[in-house]
C-alpha cells in the first residue's frame, strides 16, 4: 500500500468528545465510499488514533477538473516513485521514500458539510468500530495528479461498497455552510 507517514507529532482532531492523532494518508483508486450511488476517482484516507487505540478516518472523495495544490509538492517524489524498475524494487522491499515537509494547510480547506458513520476498515484486518469522516465537498484532481498518485497504487486498490447492515449514516451540515455536496458532483 503506497501511503505518506509522519515524524512526530502532526496534529489531533476532536471528535465525539475523544482526541485521534494524525498518523498517515493513504489513497484508494477508484473511491471507497459513494454519494448517492456515485465513485469518484480517488479518496484519500487521513488516518487517525486515540490513545487507547481507537481508530477515526476522515476521507476525502475527488473528481477530476482542475489541480490540487497539495498534489503539487508530491510532484518530484510521485514522479520518482513512478519510474517503473524502482516500483519493483520499492514493492519487494516495502522500501520507504523521505519526501521532505509537506504542507498539510491545503487538505484543511473549508470542509463545510460531512457524513458520519461507525464502521471497519477497509483493508485487512478490517477493524471494527472506526468512526468514518467522509468530507461532503468534493474536491477537485488533475488527471496529471491522478495518474502520477495512482500510478504506484495496486490495481483495483479499492474494496466495493459494502451494503450498511443497519449502520447510520449521519450528515453534518454546520450552521452559516453554504457547501452541499450536491453541488460538487
Amino acid at each position: 500500500m503506497t501511503q505518506m507517514t509522519f515524524d512526530g507529532k502532526v496534529g489531533d482532531v476532536t471528535i465525539m468528545e475523544e482526541v485521534y492523532t494524525f498518523k498517515k494518508i493513504h489513497w484508494h483508486a477508484p473511491s471507497e465510499h459513494t454519494i448517492n450511488g456515485m465513485r469518484f476517482p480517488l479518496e484519500l484516507h487521513m488516518v487517525h488514533v486515540s490513545d487507547d487505540g481507537g481508530l477515526a478516518v476522515i476521507s476525502i472523495l475527488y473528481k477530476l477538473g482542475a489541480p490540487d495544490p497539495f498534489y503539487f509538492q508530491l510532484n518530484d517524489t510521485l514522479a520518482y516513485l513512478n519510474d517503473p524498475f524502482l516500483m519493483i524494487d520499492l514493492f519487494e522491499r516495502e522500501a520507504r521514500v523521505p519526501v521532505g515537509p509537506v504542507q498539510l494547510r491545503s487538505l484543511e480547506k473549508r470542509t463545510g458539510n460531512y457524513f458520519r458513520y461507525i464502521g471497519s476498515l477497509t483493508t485487512p484486518p478490517c477493524t471494527e468500530n472506526v468512526v468514518w469522516n467522509v468530507l461532503g465537498k468534493v474536491r477537485e484532481i488533475s488527471k496529471e495528479q491522478l495518474d502520477l498518485v495512482t500510478a504506484p497504487l495496486p490495481t483495483k486498490d479499492a474494496r466495493p461498497a459494502q451494503p450498511l447492515n443497519h449502520r447510520d449514516v449521519y450528515f453534518y451540515n454546520p450552521p452559516n455552510s453554504t457547501i452541499s455536496f450536491l453541488d460538487h458532483l
